[in-house]
């Protein structure tokens, strides 16, 4: 596999081997050690899958005080994924990474703890699938308002369709109860 780094040190851009031929192909999406040789060192304890339809918009999400890091794929379809450094006190504080995902390029975005994670949908569907480090805790949930202009991210959606409660997330600046850098 490669590994990318980004401006973000903590969240990395993961391509896995593809071996091909004229059957179809295979690729490793997960092994241990080897991911654990590039600092993802946590065991996995999660997997989840959603569907979604062009244009929707998850996030931006994390859970603070039970933290969660983040493998995450595109199986199928195409997504533009982002991660938010949110640690209060990161010399990078509201900077984001941006990636492509899709069922072509294979990539995984390693989210780390400590980082907000939403993605848009640019295909017709897309099938999300993220391995979470630690188990889903609703009453640790935190989001982030999506179009925070402090954030600036470009989602490639113009008008995207998202739930009730990643509509009225607060901005980043009025965020309660964020994790601290270095704690995570």
């Amino acid at each position: 596999m490669n590994v990318l780094t980004t401006h973000l040190p903590e969240v990395l851009i993961v391509e896995p081997k593809l071996f091909g031929d004229q059957r179809g192909f295979f690729l490793e999406s997960y092994q241990f050690e080897r991911y654990a040789q590039n600092g993802i060192t946590r065991p996995f304890v999660q997997d989840n899958l959603s569907r979604s339809r062009f244009g929707v918009l998850r996030g931006l999400h994390l859970q603070n005080p039970v933290t969660q890091g983040k493998l995450v794929t595109v199986l199928r379809g195409r997504v533009l994924d982002v991660a938010v450094d949110v640690r209060v006190g990161s010399p990078n504080f509201g900077r984001h990474v941006a990636v492509e995902l899709s069922e072509d390029n294979r990539r995984q975005l390693w989210v780390p703890r400590g980082f907000a994670h939403g993605f848009a949908v640019l295909s017709e569907t897309a099938d999300f699938f993220y391995k979470c480090d630690e188990l889903y805790s609703p009453k640790d949930e935190i989001s982030v308002r999506w179009n925070d202009p402090a954030i600036g991210i470009d989602w490639g959606v113009a008008e995207p369709s998202l739930s009730p409660k990643d509509a009225d997330a607060p901005l980043l600046a009025d965020v309660k109860g964020l994790p601290r850098y270095g704690e995570v």
